[in-house]
């Protein structure tokens, strides 16, 4: 049995939202050909996701000064605590399926404090003598992203700065990522078109995933 967390970054619904659309039904044909897998749901959006800020930097500061963690203040203690929670589910998981739109050219700011949340030396990578090293390697993940315009080819290429981070920080911690691009969606006349051709394909990849 495999651990898959279903992780979402979006604050309207499926019915409002071509990445959650897809998803979801990314996530009922996963579900058909692997029964005996969890799937965890995260919707980032009703999760409790510390930033780093001031609090956080002085707890991790504290605890490798050899402090220990009830010398932190209760501010410290929350978030380091609640951030170790998160990394600590993530490791465990076996598999990754993101969805979120492209905002900005990028991804929602609480997409990018969850990768933040996971990018924790020790636990999803490590500092060696030879440079970095991923400490999740074998795991596998899947990013599906939507966008008004067209990012995978095109004048606008150079822009996309969603799926290209985040393929970046998950090959930093050792794990394989492809994409399911929902883009075009802006363009009146295709939205349904690129919406349908996205399902479909979001079908025949769950059954391999």
């Amino acid at each position: 049995m495999a651990i898959v967390l279903y992780i979402t970054a979006h604050p309207l619904d499926s019915q409002a939202s071509y990445s959650l659309a897809v998803g979801e039904e990314f996530i009922e044909a996963y579900r058909e050909a692997n029964p005996a897998d969890e799937i965890v749901h995260l919707d980032l959006y009703k999760e409790n996701i510390p930033p780093i800020d001031a609090d956080v930097l002085h707890g991790w500061e504290k605890l490798r000064s050899g402090s220990s963690f009830i010398q932190l203040s209760d501010a410290e203690k929350s978030k380091v605590d609640r951030l170790g929670v998160i990394v600590d589910q993530f490791v465990a998981a076996d598999k990754y399926v993101y969805v979120s739109p492209m905002w900005n050219f990028s991804i929602p700011p609480i997409l990018k404090a969850y990768t933040d949340a996971t990018s924790i030396p020790g636990k999803t990578f490590k500092y060696t003598d030879n440079g970095p090293v991923g400490l999740l390697p074998g795991k596998t993940a899947l990013h599906i992203q939507a966008s008004g315009s067209v990012y995978t080819e095109g004048p606008l290429a150079p822009l996309e700065m969603g799926y290209s981070y985040l393929k970046k920080v998950l090959n930093f911690y050792g794990i394989s990522i492809e994409a399911i691009f929902v883009e075009g969606t802006a363009i009146s006349d295709r939205a349904l078109s690129v919406k349908e051709k996205a399902i479909a394909h979001a079908k025949e990849v769950a059954k391999r995933f």
